[in-house]
Parts: structure tokens; C-alpha cells; sequence
């Protein structure tokens, strides 16, 4: 698939490296594509094939284009792409927004449903924002299996990006289905807790497990 990554931070590289490997065609859209800098630190990355372009750029073409830019900054740059561009493409948003005392960005609603609000004819998935980066493309580093988490309106949307999480090695098993883009406010709000996890354990190397109860138990309430 053509796969356009709207950031050039450490999500959106760890994601395009990823997706370049198993032979995707991925484009990174930076405000600054031409920038020697930028361009000498993702060298890895476009030596593998891994085009920088201006967001408008990496979302012309795209099959799938995702949001990997601070929560705080997603909806700005995504306006100013434009609704048209991005009219029936599968949108995956992995953002989290985060203020400067630590609080979300978006305490009452998600980032997901303001980017499925303003871009109603897009097809919005949230996932992927529970974990952090290096687990995102390397689930097989963790002791156990770990759940991953889907939100969105459209069914064959959320198919496409199932096939994307299984080729980064999250298995079909591990992939669950929340329901509508509203769900995405538990995948975000999850973030308050991930941090509290990291600053305790000393580690954001983790995921986490939806555990059934045993069979032949029930509900006592």
C-alpha cells in the first residue's frame, strides 16, 4: 500500500521504517522536506526507500495516511491539508495530546473525534496510542501478549488498518475492536495512567492485556 506519515518524529520514523520493510511504499510529510538537516537524520530511512515531502505531498496518492504529529498540533495541519485531499481515505491517528503541566489536550472529547469532526468524509481509526514506539513495531518484545486497540466508524477502514498492525507484528488475536470513534476517548485518556505505569516501574516498555474471566464464572452484581 502507499501509506503517507503526516510527522517525522520518532513515532512517525519507527512506523515508516516498519511499514518500508514489509514493502510498503511509505512518504514522511514534514513542514521542512528539504531541510539538509532533517534529511541527514532520516538517511537510514530514505536510503531505504522512504520518501520526505510536504504533508500535502505525502498525502496525495496515499492508500492510508497517518497521524503520527503531537495531538495538540494534528488538527491545525490536517486543515490545512484540507478536507478534499483527504475525502475517503483511511486515516489512522496514533496522536496523543499533551499540555505542559502534563493534562490532555482534549480532556472532554479525543483527538479522534475532533479529527473525524472536522474531516467527516474521511474514514478515522484511532490505534496504536497505547503503547509507545518501539513496542507499536516490535510487539514480539514484550513477555506476554498484549492487546491492541481499534476505534472508528467505518468497518472496512478498520480492516485495512488491521492488515497495517499485522504487518508490524501485532497478531489478529491481539487486535480488539472497541466500536465507534467515540471509543477513542479511553485509548487517549488510557495515556494519564501509561505515564503513571512508566513513572513507577521506571520503564514505557509495556503493554497491556484484556484478561477474560474463566469460564463457567459470571457476574456476581
Amino acid at each position: 500500500m502507499r501509506i503517507g506519515i503526516l510527522g517525522t518524529g520518532h513515532v512517525g520514523q519507527a512506523l515508516a521504517g516498519a511499514w518500508a520493510r514489509t514493502g510498503h511504499e511509505v512518504a514522511l510529510g514534514s513542514r521542512r522536506p528539504g531541510d539538509p538537516e532533517l534529511l541527514a537524520a532520516l538517511g537510514e530511512l530514505t536510503g531505504a526507500g522512504v520518501r520526505v515531502d510536504t504533508p500535502a505531498g505525502a498525502v496525495t496518492g496515499a492508500d492510508v495516511v497517518v497521524n503520527a504529529t503531537p495531538g495538540t498540533v494534528s488538527v491545525a495541519l490536517l486543515d490545512s491539508i484540507g478536507a478534499p485531499a483527504l475525502a475517503g481515505k483511511v486515516l489512522l491517528d496514533v496522536g496523543v495530546g499533551f499540555l505542559a503541566d502534563g493534562s490532555l489536550s482534549h480532556p472532554g472529547i479525543s483527538l479522534g473525534e475532533e479529527i473525524q469532526r472536522v474531516l467527516p468524509e474521511t474514514r478515522v481509526v484511532k490505534s496504536l496510542a497505547t503503547v509507545d514506539r518501539e513496542l507499536m513495531v516490535a510487539p514480539d518484545s514484550l513477555e506476554g501478549p498484549a492487546t491492541i486497540f481499534l476505534s472508528g466508524e467505518d468497518a472496512g477502514a478498520k480492516d485495512v488498518v488491521s492488515g497495517l498492525l499485522r504487518d508490524l507484528g501485532w497478531s489478529a488475536d491481539s487486535l480488539l475492536d472497541l466500536g465507534g470513534i467515540e471509543t477513542a476517548r479511553g485509548q487517549e485518556h488510557y495515556a494519564l495512567l501509561f505515564m503513571a505505569i512508566a513513572r513507577s516501574t521506571g520503564d514505557h516498555g509495556f503493554g497491556i492485556r484484556v484478561v477474560p474471566r474463566g469460564k463457567g464464572t459470571g457476574s456476581t452484581s
